[in-house]
């Protein structure tokens, strides 16, 4: 299944305050969720960003906020996203107007990611993870993860994919402003 713009949202899990300083490789993963929310925001993907219990993990990180756009942002605590009443509605409301397509990244990869993934696919959504724009505190965490998300039917991409899926052609005003926050 290639991903497809007029079909997709972005869902992007719990990159708080005071987990990021903990995370494996974490400013790598938070550019590559920017890149996703900025491209998601230029083609018109709804974006859903998760804050797992704000008072106590903090807002989401400033990098990412100053790209969130019109992003719908709710706090949970459920680690599932799809736990989670608020969100799965918003979800769901979404794929019932054709948003189908659920794309994922975030903190941290073996819980919420996880849970959220897999909660989603349990309820009839095709779901991707993409794993450069996911990582959890070990990098055996992540490892593990992507395993079960993968043998659970859960598909895997990179930010890159993503990107390139949703914009299926190249020589677009489009392509011209995303293909420079890929380099």
């Amino acid at each position: 299944m290639l991903l497809d713009r007029a079909r997709a949202q972005l869902l992007v899990v719990d990159v708080q305050e005071r987990l990021l300083p903990a995370m494996h490789e974490g400013e790598a993963m938070v550019d590559r969720c920017a890149v996703l929310m900025q491209a998601a925001h230029r083609l018109g993907i709804p974006v859903l960003v998760s804050e797992q219990y704000r008072k106590g993990l903090g807002a989401t990180v400033a990098r990412l906020d100053n790209v969130k756009g019109d992003a719908t942002v709710l706090e949970k605590m459920h680690f599932s996203c799809a736990a989670d009443p608020a969100m799965a509605a918003h979800v769901e409301g979404l794929a019932r107007s054709g948003r189908t397509q659920l794309v994922i990244c975030g903190i941290e990869a073996h819980v919420c990611v996880t849970q959220s993934a897999l909660g989603f696919k349990a309820l009839g959504l095709p779901v991707t993870v993409v794993t450069d724009a996911v990582t959890s505190r070990r990098p055996d965490s992540v490892r593990t993860a992507f395993d079960r998300l993968s043998a659970a039917g859960v598909v895997l991409a990179n930010t890159e994919m993503a990107v390139f899926e949703w914009l299926h052609q190249a020589g677009t005003a489009e392509f011209k402003d995303l293909a420079k926050l890929i380099k």
